[in-house]
């Protein structure tokens, strides 16, 4: 990554983040991570600055399930589908969903539609 497309990166992550804190009444945000090769998703609180959830496409059971191609769309819907259960089982029905300054198409798209289809309110 170059420089300039790094400051870019930063800045568009900085003002997103920055829009969600103060629109939203909520404080559990869905923070998303995705390299080259995998895809992590945190619930986060706020307020307490502590994970309360984390999942990504690293988890062994998961590997089992869809193989070692874990940098594509069916990857990241199965942990969209995971990381919504998982809140829903602790009581976490809405969230805002934070893109880490990544454009919502592909990965990311595919994680946040599977969250919403699990229950999951953004």
């Amino acid at each position: 990554m170059s420089n300039k497309s790094k400051y870019l990166y930063n800045k568009r992550k900085a003002r997103t983040r920055f829009k969600l804190k103060n629109s939203c009444t909520r404080n559990i945000r869905l923070s998303v991570f995705r390299s080259n090769s995998n895809i992590y998703a945190q619930i986060i609180d706020d307020v307490k600055q502590t994970t309360l959830l984390a999942f990504s496409s690293l988890d062994k059971e998961l590997r089992k399930k869809i193989g070692n191609k874990t940098g594509n769309i069916n990857t990241a819907s199965e942990v969209g589908i995971v990381i919504a259960k998982k809140a829903k089982e602790k009581g976490i029905k809405e969230v805002y969903f934070d893109r880490g300054g990544y454009l919502y198409h592909g990965r990311i798209k595919a994680l946040a539609e599977a969250a919403r289809k699990e229950g999951l309110k953004f």
